[in-house]
């Protein structure tokens, strides 16, 4: 590909960068908000969660306390596809005063609001809730650190338990909250901007004398007597016709933790060493293999070559063999030419899309505090990526002798963005037959439709065109008219076997950056070390191009020029281990039972493993391309 495609492509990153600088993405630090004291602090209500069914559902989908009126807040297309669900709520704060036992509401539970409390219960399902963009976190001290904390995400509605002396298991709702808003003054102005949002939550079966009133005093829970919650001793049950008093307390703890740190706690992972370990491990052997590869391959081939280049006579010619000896069909078109065209040029736009998003999110602009920008900027920069998917497609389609290049861009516009978007309907059908707030509405899949077919699909073609027009690319060696007949192979270079092989060494250097990304997402943990991820995606491009090249110039070797295909699936292979890896982590490390859920889990990874096969496949197929040009024009053909 010439300069032109790269220029291009540093062009749209420039404009999208200041295109979405302001509105999506912004380094953490940049907008901090200033309180007095006494000033109102909205806390906000997201969505249900919960580990076992990854199911998400709105706040209120649950009779907890509501403000006088619901209003959602504004969200952007990644937090809707995420099913975040942000709301008003009813708790109000104000800077810098505390506050004791405020009664929210009282609840008096028929049998649906039981039974829905019940089985979000069993399902673990955690609350989330957001004051100044910062999440609700739970505070878990470490075993190996005492003074060293944990953070999960929200709190859980309730648990189970038995009381002392009965075997029954009880439900119980977590109905008291004792929030700590961490906050930083300035000892100047008197202004304080928070760092920090935790909770404690406890169950209690509040009590109070006589009939309830709005200004009934409750003895369980009374600032005027000092009487505060510290445990849940005398839990309250959830059972149909049984009475609940929600209450919260709020303390203020000023922190010498600056606004532009704030997020450093949250993204503290709990087993960083181990993390660091096992990245820098998995580095130092796939760079010691990649040696290896490429001092092997340059040896091999300066010996290779200088061979040919001095052979003298037609007689020493006739019997040369290996690679040299096909260099009359290496070039020649492989079957299903379109549709590799098409693979590939999906491939680019995939593989600037990840570039790309993992460039921004390593250098900061994609922050985790602001929702959803991660994958509102994917879909955005897949979009525009579209205009170098049809110059690749098109490029290589002329390359083949092709000349239809519209039927060509149509092909790449409409393939790949088809079956993945097959697939997430099929998964969305299911999440709006579980009634979830995570089922994507008809508004926005009309938008991501029309950012498909009204600025995507004609990009494809605007680059199609660039491409078709420009002129062909010229094979350093020409093809001969008949085939040459391919000798029988040994047994180690059946196609299957070796492509198989070579989708092991890719796999093997992203698998443990792969545990952290599956745990993030299944597992609702903060992801966000995207310089790891950058290196190991550099290193990921190494490995794919050396293990396709070193197995290109075997195959070549044994007289086998079929190397087209094969070059795309001996690195592509590796999206097979991943779809294997995943199935693994599904019955190792989740405890989803609902059939729902694991549809959910394994198609949500079979479009991620199909994602990973198209970007692989392509760097696999153009390290190869490279290279196979490279040899057949350094030496001299009779």
């Amino acid at each position: 590909m010439a300069r032109g495609p790269l220029v291009l492509l540093l062009w749209i990153s420039a404009c999208l960068f200041l295109s979405f600088r302001a509105s999506c993405f912004y380094l953490p630090g940049v907008a901090p908000q200033d309180f007095h004291k006494g000033d109102p602090l909205r806390v906000k209500v997201n969505k249900l969660t919960s580990i076992k069914t990854q199911l998400p559902y709105s706040y209120y989908s649950l009779p907890y306390c509501t403000p006088k009126q619901i209003f959602d807040s504004a969200e952007n297309l990644g937090e809707v596809l995420r099913g975040d669900r942000i709301e008003n709520s009813p708790f109000e704060f104000k800077m810098r005063e505390p506050e004791m036992c405020t009664i929210l509401c009282r609840k008096v539970l028929d049998a649906k609001m039981a039974k829905d409390f019940k089985e979000k219960i069993d399902d673990e399902y955690r609350v989330n809730m957001i004051l100044d963009n910062l999440p609700l976190v739970f505070p878990i001290q470490r075993n190996d650190q005492e003074s060293s904390f944990v953070y999960q995400h929200g709190f859980h509605v309730g648990l189970r338990g038995q009381y002392a002396g009965n075997k029954e298991e009880k439900h119980f709702i977590y109905n008291h909250l004792t929030f700590t808003v961490k906050i930083h003054k300035d000892p100047e102005t008197e202004l304080s901007r928070i760092v920090g949002f935790e909770v404690k939550p406890f169950s209690v079966k509040h009590a109070y004398e006589g009939s309830w009133t709005e200004t009934t005093r409750l003895t369980t829970c009374d600032p005027h007597a000092k009487r505060l919650v510290t445990n849940s001793e005398t839990p309250q049950e959830v059972e149909e016709k049984n009475e609940i008093i929600f209450t919260y307390d709020v303390e203020y703890l000023e922190s010498d933790v600056k606004w532009a740190s704030r997020w450093d706690t949250y993204l503290l992972m709990a087993d960083d060493q181990i993390h660091w370990f096992s990245i820098v491990n998995s580095l130092m052997i796939v760079l010691f293999l990649s040696g290896m590869v490429a001092m092997i391959m340059l040896r091999t081939l300066y010996r290779d070559i200088s061979k040919y280049n001095q052979l003298e006579t037609q007689e020493e010619a006739q019997e040369e063999t290996g690679w040299k000896l096909v260099h009359g069909d290496v070039f020649r078109p492989p079957l299903k030419s379109d549709l590799l065209c098409v693979y590939v040029g999906t491939g680019v736009q995939f593989f600037g899309m990840s570039l790309v998003t993992i460039i921004f999110a390593a250098l900061g602009f994609l922050s985790p505090s602001n929702r959803g920008g991660l994958m509102t900027a994917m879909l955005l920069l897949w979009v525009f990526m579209g205009l170098f998917a049809g110059y690749t497609s098109a490029r290589l389609y002329r390359m083949f002798k092709g000349t239809e290049w519209k039927k060509i861009s149509l092909k790449t516009a409409i393939m790949f963005p088809a079956t993945i978007f097959s697939i997430f309907f099929v998964l969305n059908a299911l999440i709006w037959g579980e009634k979830s707030s995570g089922a994507v509405p008809f508004g926005t899949m009309f938008a991501l439709v029309f950012l498909w077919f009204c600025i995507s699909v004609p990009l494809v073609f605007v680059g199609g065109y660039v491409g078709f027009k420009k002129p062909a690319i010229e094979d350093p060696v020409k093809t001969n008219k008949i085939p040459r007949q391919i000798p029988e192979q040994a047994w180690y270079m059946n196609p299957t076997f070796s492509i198989l092989i070579g989708g092991i060494l890719p796999f093997g250097a992203v698998f443990i950056e792969l545990f952290f990304i599956l745990t993030s997402i299944w597992l609702h943990q903060f992801y966000y070390i995207f310089g790891f991820l950058f290196i190991v995606f550099l290193i990921l491009i190494v490995t794919c191009a050396e293990i396709t090249v070193v197995l290109c110039y075997f195959q070549l070797c044994s007289e086998d020029y079929h190397w087209w295909w094969r070059s795309y699936l001996t690195s592509g292979s590796s999206a097979l281990y991943l779809f294997l890896y995943a199935a693994f982590y599904f019955f190792t490390k989740l405890e989803i039972t609902k059939p729902v859920s694991g549809m959910l889990y394994f198609g949500y990874m079979l479009i991620g493993s199909y994602s990973f096969f198209v970007l692989t496949g392509t760097i696999g197929f153009y390290a190869c391309f490279w290279f196979t040009r490279l040899i057949y024009s350094s030496v001299k053909i009779d």
